[in-house]
């Protein structure tokens, strides 16, 4: 186990490394000069020269680098270009706002996909599979601007000053979202479990007269929700790139809302820590999910899990 989380996590840090170099060149493709952002549009080119120095907009690439990754090591990632807060300061405000709406969207999508994907696999090739499948396809096919008239069509109250104003506002986000990961995990469940429900040592429960509920839900399902923890683990990655178009909509000031107007105003480092953070909770969601693995099946061992993900 301990060989298995050095690996990883030497694995995880030359990925993130990679990554910090792509973020910051890619940044500075971005057309528009950051010290024009900075300056405003009446800055004189004295002004401009001193916002560049003061910054080291003018040093080599690499240097600015090197300058840049050392202060994140420790915890630096700058000061927004726009509204001169702290980058850390200005996550730390957002992040847990997404983190609701992903926890929320999660929670939906776990409590329609896992029932339904073993029901429809327990009932394989009869009229609920076809229907438990059909209702996949729509949720997948919901678009990010559905609104229902009973509840606020956008807006955010912040939980601690009302609980249920904040639900009424995120439950419908959090729909958006839950519903097309509900119908991915929905199916990974079904076909994990069919393929499960036909291994020789469920054929032989089944010939000692085991109750079915005993079958599905001591011996295999535990099983059937490996691979579903690997989508599951992706797929929280991917909430984040969908929290960025559907916190547009819903009008919702998390994470998602916070990179769109930084590369709209050309924030070189708020851009720039935004992504890092991601990237950083993306490697560590898949280094969880890794790890779980074995949690879920002790059999399996963690090395030989390693080398299948």
């Amino acid at each position: 186990m301990a060989e298995f989380l050095i690996r990883r996590v030497a694995i995880s840090i030359v990925t993130l490394f990679v990554i910090s170099l792509i973020v910051f060149t890619g940044v500075r493709m971005i057309p528009g000069d950051p010290a024009r952002v900075m300056g405003g549009t009446d800055a004189d080119a004295a002004g401009l020269a001193e916002i560049r120095q003061k910054y080291g907009l003018d040093d080599p690439i690499p240097l600015q680098y090197l300058r840049w990754i050392g202060l994140a090591l420790r915890g630096d990632l700058g000061e927004s270009i726009r509204t001169r807060e702290s980058v850390v300061w200005t996550v730390a405000r957002k992040l847990p706002i997404t983190i609701e709406l992903a926890g929320l969207s999660l929670l939906i999508a776990l409590a329609i996909a896992i029932p339904a994907g073993v029901f429809s696999a327990a009932r394989r090739n009869t009229v609920w599979d076809l229907l438990a499948n059909a209702v996949s396809l729509c949720g997948l096919s919901v678009p990010s601007s559905v609104r229902l008239h009973w509840l606020p069509a956008s807006g955010f109250v912040p939980l601690w000053e009302s609980p249920l104003g904040n639900l009424q506002r995120m439950i419908m986000p959090a729909f958006v979202l839950g519903a097309g990961l509900a119908a991915v995990l929905m199916r990974q469940t079904r076909n994990s479990m069919i393929e499960i429900l036909s291994a020789d040592y469920i054929r032989t429960a089944w010939s000692k007269g085991l109750a079915g509920r005993a079958v599905i839900f001591r011996h295999a399902f535990r099983n059937g929700l490996i691979p579903v923890v690997t989508i599951l683990g992706l797929q929280t990655g991917a909430l984040m790139g969908g929290a960025v178009v559907t916190e547009q909509i819903f009008v919702v000031p998390g994470f998602g809302r916070l990179i769109v107007e930084a590369v709209f105003t050309r924030d070189y480092p708020l851009v720039q820590g935004v992504v890092l953070i991601t990237a950083s909770a993306y490697v560590f969601i898949n280094l969880l999910v890794d790890v779980s693995y074995s949690l879920l099946n002790p059999r399996i061992r963690i090395g030989g899990a390693a080398g299948g993900g």
